[in-house]
């Protein structure tokens, strides 16, 4: 629905004041309007802790067991970690816009998709899919701690499994609600100690690692090839996830290198990510990682597992923190009314309600692989639309123009909709689902290759393709950079 009011946005205290506080510890007050250049602060190198934490997973050594058990070599997956987690880069090079803007990216998407058309995008990739990111986070965190409830002699039920989920949902909510400067100060710390106890279980596997492992039945042809792709797409879909990299760069000084801010965001989730899930799949060479955490915990001596556990469920604090704090903002940037504390409870009940569903319902590997088969369907287009855009125009953004939805702003086009992004996504997203598969689905273009998945490069290049032809062939990019300064 088209918005009524015909003023830019207006935030009001605790949505977005001007003068939002961002200082560790203290509530922050800002929303989504833009960081007045004197409350600008930082480094780009402060990026690396914020993206360390939450890649720091007990997730990663799920997915690099997942690669060994579809029937990959060693070698194989380890090309594969390395070649998936290269997306890292594109989230950083996202990231510059926020520096450029002084807003999210769920506001300076209303470049690629018009005022109108961003909403639904955001509802979508900012609401939804952040919800089941949350609630895939909070289940891996919950199994573990549920484990470790059994390993302190409490009784078994689905009231404790709920109590157990509802208390790191919590937490994790708490940091969200505290905001940027809080996570830039305990994301360095939760780097540092997580790293200590990751390591730690590494160094146990690693002793234990079959290093000459292969294949009982090495995989060949078309259904070798088909392992690879889905190997491929599962780690490529992490780091494809995170549209939100603008909101944790906008704080930072607008003279701050664009390359500086790109490459500290990517060191920091990629170097953990292909470690730890390179860990996971030496695991698989030695143990049954059809149950990572028991597995895991088979190796550790007894007073070390409590250890590991409350690293898990730290790393996840982490991780959805930061999920949790921008799908807030993304709430915002879609005309719900309400402050960003407000807006942020409401994500982290959804999420919650979510994961005491995947935990007391679903399996939790099943939901793990199926999501992460088939997520990128959508974020892979909407990254790489968004980053073509950044190409586009020179990463130029002015960010009061953006905040603008009247009908005669810039970034109204045709009826709020820019049809070149909203074209391109759809049509990417549609090409990628025709040549998606997961384990209980496949597009008709997949399954006429027994399943091979070509989601990602497909729906990364073809969105990308799209939009750059779609922008000049429907005359949408002059029209919204012509109110852009110069500015970088």
């Amino acid at each position: 629905m088209a918005p009524t009011s015909t003023s830019p946005d207006v935030s009001g205290p605790g949505s977005g004041h001007p003068s939002g506080v961002d200082r560790a510890g203290q509530v922050e007050t800002r929303g989504i309007d833009c960081v007045p250049d004197a409350e600008r602060h930082g480094t780009a190198r402060e990026l690396f802790a914020i993206w360390a934490a939450p890649n720091v997973s007990y997730l990663s050594f799920v997915v690099g067991a997942t690669l060994v058990l579809i029937g990959l070599s060693l070698g194989e997956a380890l090309a594969v970690i390395v070649a998936g987690n290269m997306f890292w880069l594109l989230t950083g090079f996202v990231a510059v816009s926020g520096k450029a803007s002084g807003t999210t990216g769920s506001v300076v998407s209303r470049a690629i998709y018009g005022v109108v058309g961003n909403k639904v995008v955001v509802a979508l990739t900012g609401w939804l899919i952040s919800a089941l990111y949350l609630a895939l986070n909070w289940s891996a965190a919950s199994v573990a701690g549920i484990g470790l409830t059994g390993r302190l002699g409490l009784p078994g039920s689905a009231a404790l499994d709920a109590a157990v989920i509802c208390l790191i949902a919590g937490a994790t909510v708490l940091v969200a609600i505290y905001g940027h400067a809080t996570i830039v100060r305990l994301y360095s710390a939760l780097t540092v100690l997580l790293t200590l106890v990751f390591v730690v279980v590494s160094a146990l596997v690693v002793t234990h690692a079959d290093w000459s492992y292969a294949p009982q039945q090495p995989l060949t042809g078309l259904g070798h090839l088909v392992a690879l792709a889905s190997g491929f797409t599962i780690v490529a879909s992490a780091p494809l996830s995170y549209a939100n990299s603008p909101d944790l760069a906008r704080y930072l000084p607008r003279t701050t290198s664009g390359t500086a801010i790109t490459l500290w965001t990517a060191a920091g989730a990629f170097l953990p990510s292909v470690v730890f899930t390179t860990v996971g799949a030496l695991a698989a060479t030695s143990l049954d990682m059809s149950d990572p955490q028991g597995a895991l915990e088979s190796l550790m001596p007894g007073w070390f597992a409590p250890v590991f556990v409350i690293g898990v469920v730290l790393n996840t604090i982490a991780n959805n923190g930061m999920t949790a704090y921008s799908a807030g903002l993304s709430m915002q940037s879609i005309g719900v009314r309400l402050p960003r504390v407000a807006a942020v409870l409401v994500v982290g009940l959804i999420g919650t309600a979510m994961t005491l569903f995947a935990i007391l319902v679903f399996d939790f590997l099943t939901a793990v692989n199926a999501m992460m088969e088939l997520v990128v369907i959508i974020t892979g287009p909407c990254m790489a639309v968004y980053a073509t855009d950044i190409l586009l125009r020179r990463n130029r953004y002015d960010g009061e123009a953006l905040h603008d939805q009247r009908r005669t702003g810039p970034f109204w086009y045709r009826g709020g909709v820019n049809q070149a992004g909203v074209l391109a996504t759809l049509l990417g997203a549609g090409a990628a689902t025709l040549c998606a598969s997961s384990t209980f689905w496949a597009g008709p273009v997949s399954a006429r290759m027994d399943g091979l998945n070509l989601a990602v490069p497909v729906g990364v290049l073809g969105s990308a393709a799209l939009y750059w032809a779609l922008s000049r062939a429907l005359g949408t990019l002059p029209a919204a950079t012509a109110t852009l300064t110069a500015r970088d």
